[in-house]
């Protein structure tokens, strides 16, 4: 592993994490992610974010280190933009290394350093507007930007390079070297990569943000006004794709995921859980109501697909489809899960059908009603039926996803 050249004096130093571990210990990342740090020299040499010890992460950032006669007790700075532990993880490691660098934060970056990883000393506070001088023309400046994700976090800015160094702001899953495994390649750049590469980083972007950035789309819109004045050259995120081609388009990319939070597109996100097959037939005839109506829609059945991938189609979709049957006075349990999941991610203002069959006893409805209480979104009439649906029932929902679907057209 190298490090790549972003600028002169900057440097990405790229580890790949390929594992079977769940992002945050709920997202899977079955083609792995990226996790970036960077080096910014001048007479002093700061190194901007850190990794933990995964899946041989901090090996990979001393042999990128070595590549350009660097090693971690040779760094005058630590700047930390965010102290999740996949950015901060090794930092005791690396304090052990090198006692003598400076740990830069924002104050409340600073106490999670000390509550983290209980070190104490050789600590300072930034807030917005001041910078930090490495000398020879290499000034670095901070910008607070709360709650992306965390409170805690800030953007790093070299003027010198047009560099933005973000953090978890403009990231994506996906190992960058999911394409290089078999050809030796080494890439990070968005210049480097196919337009079919790029659909994939997209795709996963998307999936990134609704997973992880969601909750917090008011911040992110902020952060990027705070910064709309600079003239940035490149994006460089702690996870995928490093932007210096086109560092616009990851940025506008991620105020249009912003925006979902407010209005989602024209489409319709199907979820639906099913024990024998009696709520999958009304499933069936809402979905055929949709097709007449020519919307888009993705389907995703649970609990066999995990809801990261249901996440980032209801967020993105301006309506949704839940479907599930009564079960034991109440909803499916998976059903309840990914609920839980949208009140959390503030997955709000969707027009919504829900269906679903009872045997014995319903209860669903009222289960339902008390789990969406909080979600802000507009509800058409639900249709419940017990056992086997009926031929008058196949009708009505097929009617109840036309319904649905007119009303995404016409918003």
């Amino acid at each position: 592993m190298k490090a790549h050249l972003v600028s002169n004096g900057v440097y990405c130093l790229h580890a790949d994490i390929i594992t079977s571990d769940l992002f945050e210990g709920i997202w899977p990342i079955p083609d792995g992610v990226s996790l970036n740090a960077y080096i910014v020299r001048g007479e002093k040499t700061a190194l901007i974010d850190l990794v933990r010890d995964w899946a041989g992460a901090p090996r990979q950032l001393e042999e990128a280190l070595s590549s350009i006669g660097l090693k971690f007790s040779d760094i005058d700075y630590l700047i930390l933009n965010h102290l999740e532990p996949d950015h901060t993880g090794w930092l005791r490691e690396f304090r052990s290394q090198n006692p003598n660098a400076e740990i830069l934060a924002t104050a409340k970056g600073i106490n999670l350093v000390k509550s983290f990883y209980k070190v104490e000393k050789k600590l300072r506070a930034v807030k917005d507007g001041d910078t930090l001088d490495l000398g020879a023309g290499k000034v670095l400046s901070f910008f607070e930007a709360p709650n992306i994700h965390w409170p805690e976090t800030m953007i790093t800015w070299d003027e010198s390079s047009g560099t933005l160094f973000t953090c978890d702001a403009f990231g994506s899953f996906g190992a960058l070297a999911k394409f290089d495994k078999d050809n030796g390649k080494d890439r990070i750049f968005d210049d480097e990569f196919s337009p079919e590469e790029h659909a994939f980083f997209e795709k996963e972007g998307l999936r990134y943000y609704a997973n992880i950035v969601s909750s917090f789309s008011l911040f992110v819109e902020k952060a990027v006004r705070k910064v709309d004045n600079l003239e940035i050259k490149c994006v460089a995120p702690s996870h995928g794709l490093v932007w210096r081609q086109n560092p616009k388009k990851i940025i506008d990319r991620y105020l249009k995921y912003a925006s979902y939070a407010k209005k989602g597109e024209k489409e319709i996100t199907v979820i639906w859980g099913s024990m024998y097959g009696l709520t999958k037939a009304g499933v069936d005839a809402v979905i055929r109501g949709i097709e007449k109506e020519g919307v888009p829609y993705s389907a995703h059945r649970i609990p066999d697909e995990n809801v990261s991938w249901v996440l980032m189609d209801a967020y993105k979709s301006s309506a949704l489809v839940l479907a599930m049957p009564t079960y034991e006075y109440a909803m499916f349990p998976p059903m309840s899960y990914v609920l839980d999941i949208f009140r959390r991610k503030h997955i709000y203002g969707k027009k919504v059908l829900r269906i679903g069959s009872w045997g014995w006893v319903g209860g669903a409805k009222k289960d339902y009603e008390a789990a969406i209480s909080d979600l802000k979104w507009d509800s058409i009439e639900s249709c419940e039926w017990q056992g086997a649906v009926s031929e008058a029932d196949l009708a009505a929902l097929e009617e109840k996803g036309r319904e649905l679907a007119r009303l995404v057209k016409n918003q």
